[in-house]
C-alpha cells in the first residue's frame, strides 16, 4: 500500500513538473535548460527529463541558433513551445455571413474562408451550412483531425454557461444545445458564444481594448447587441444575459438598424451602410441626419451601460464601422447629458474577422488551460 501510494506521488510530481517546464516555454521561447531551471526553480535533470516528454508529445521543439547571438564554442540547446503542434477553429455564424479562421497554438490564423448566408435561413439548414463549410475547411488547411484541438463558433442571440441559446435570433435555434449538435462527428472540443462577447474578447486581445480592462463593445449593423469585461474578464453575467440591452426596446437599439437604410445610389458591389458612408463624406444632408438618428438611438443603451460599469472605453464594431468618423463625435455629444463621465469611443479595426477571431481566442484559452493546469493537483 505504502509503495503504491508513493508511486503515484511520484508519477503527480514528474506530471507537475512536466506542466510547469510547459508553462514556461509558452510564457517565453526559446529558453537554454539553464535558463528554465533558473526560471521555474527546478534541477537541471528534472527540467531535461520534462524537455525530453514534451518533445515525445510534439509539444516542444529544439529552436535553431540564432546568428546574430552566435558565441564561440558550443552553443546551448534551446527549446520552445511549438505553436504549429495543434489548431482552434474559430467560427462566426451571424445572419448574414460565415467566417471561418484557422490558427496554430501562437494565435497566428493560417487559413480564412467567408459566405454570404441568406438571412432567412432556418436553423437546421444553417446548421447543415456550418458543418459542410467547416468539415471543407478544415479538409483543405487541416487534413490531420486529431490537430483540431478545440473550436469555437459564436452566433447571435444569448447563450448560457451550457453553451445552449436562449433567445430567438434565429427562432429554430432558441433551447438547442448548439454545441453538442455541431461536436457530432468533428474535431476537438467545441465552445459555443454569445457573438458580440466574442467580439469584445477579440478588442481585447488584438483590437482597440488592448489597454483597457472596463470595455463595452457595441456590435452595430443589422442589428445592435452589447457585451463587456470588467477588470479585464468577460462578464457574462449568471445566464449568458449580461449588456443585452438590444432586447429593450425602451432604450430604441432593437431598431436602430433601421436608421441606416439608404435609398440613394449604390455602386456596384458596395454595401448599403458603405454607400451611406460615402454620402455622409460628401456631407449629403439625408446622410448625415441617417447617422444622427442611428446615434439618437444607440445614445441610451450606451449611457445606461455607462452609468452601471463606468467603463474606460466604449468599442463600436460591426457593420457600422464605415459611418463611424460621423457616428463617434455625434455620439460623444448625446451622451454627455445623459452620464456622469462619457467615455472614450473607439472604432474597431478588426472588420468582419472581429467575432472569428474572438472565437479563437476563446478556442486557444481552453486549450491553454488543458495544457498549462496543474494536472497533478
Amino acid at each position: 500500500m505504502h509503495n503504491t501510494a508513493r508511486g503515484h506521488d511520484l508519477v503527480a510530481l514528474r506530471r507537475l513538473n512536466t506542466t510547469v517546464v510547459l508553462r514556461a516555454l509558452h510564457r517565453r521561447s526559446p529558453r537554454t535548460l539553464a535558463e528554465l531551471a533558473a526560471g521555474t526553480g527546478l534541477s537541471r535533470p528534472t527540467v531535461e527529463a520534462a524537455v525530453e516528454e514534451l518533445a515525445e508529445r510534439g509539444l516542444v521543439g529544439e529552436s535553431a541558433e540564432d546568428p546574430a547571438e552566435r558565441t564561440p564554442g558550443r552553443p546551448a540547446r534551446r527549446f520552445r513551445f511549438r505553436t504549429e503542434a495543434g489548431h482552434v477553429l474559430g467560427a462566426d455564424i451571424g445572419l448574414h455571413k460565415l467566417v471561418l479562421l484557422l490558427a496554430d497554438l501562437g494565435g497566428t490564423v493560417l487559413a480564412a474562408d467567408r459566405h454570404d448566408i441568406d438571412p432567412g435561413l432556418g436553423g437546421g439548414a444553417r446548421l447543415d451550412l456550418l458543418r459542410h463549410a467547416t468539415e471543407t475547411f478544415l479538409a483543405a488547411h487541416a487534413p490531420r483531425r486529431a490537430a483540431v484541438l478545440a473550436r469555437c463558433v459564436g452566433v447571435p442571440g444569448v447563450v448560457d454557461a451550457g453553451g445552449v441559446v436562449t433567445s430567438l435570433v434565429v427562432p429554430e435555434w432558441s433551447g438547442v444545445d448548439l454545441g453538442r449538435l455541431i461536436e457530432e462527428g468533428g474535431p476537438g472540443h467545441t465552445l459555443v458564444e454569445n457573438d458580440v462577447n466574442l467580439a469584445v474578447l477579440a478588442e481585447r486581445w488584438q483590437g482597440a481594448a488592448t489597454l483597457a480592462a472596463d470595455v463595452v463593445c457595441v456590435l452595430t449593423g443589422h442589428r445592435v447587441s452589447c457585451s463587456l469585461t470588467i477588470g479585464g474578464r468577460l462578464h457574462r453575467g449568471s445566464r449568458g444575459g449580461a449588456g443585452e440591452l438590444g432586447l429593450l426596446p425602451l432604450l430604441g437599439m432593437s431598431t436602430a438598424q433601421e436608421a441606416l437604410r439608404w435609398p440613394g445610389a449604390r455602386r456596384t458591389g458596395e454595401s448599403e451602410v458603405a454607400a451611406l458612408a460615402r454620402a455622409a463624406d460628401a456631407a449629403d444632408p439625408r446622410a448625415l441626419a441617417a447617422v444622427g438618428d442611428f446615434a439618437d438611438r444607440l445614445a441610451p443603451g450606451i449611457a445606461a451601460l455607462s452609468l452601471a460599469v463606468d467603463p474606460e472605453l466604449v468599442v463600436l464594431t460591426g457593420g457600422a464601422i464605415p459611418v463611424g468618423p460621423h457616428l463617434v463625435p455625434l455620439l460623444q455629444e448625446r451622451l454627455r447629458p445623459m452620464t456622469l463621465h462619457v467615455p472614450r469611443i473607439a472604432l474597431s479595426s478588426l472588420g468582419e474577422r472581429g467575432v472569428a477571431l474572438g472565437a479563437v481566442r476563446k478556442a486557444l484559452d481552453h486549450v491553454e488551460e488543458e495544457l498549462l493546469t496543474d494536472t497533478a493537483s
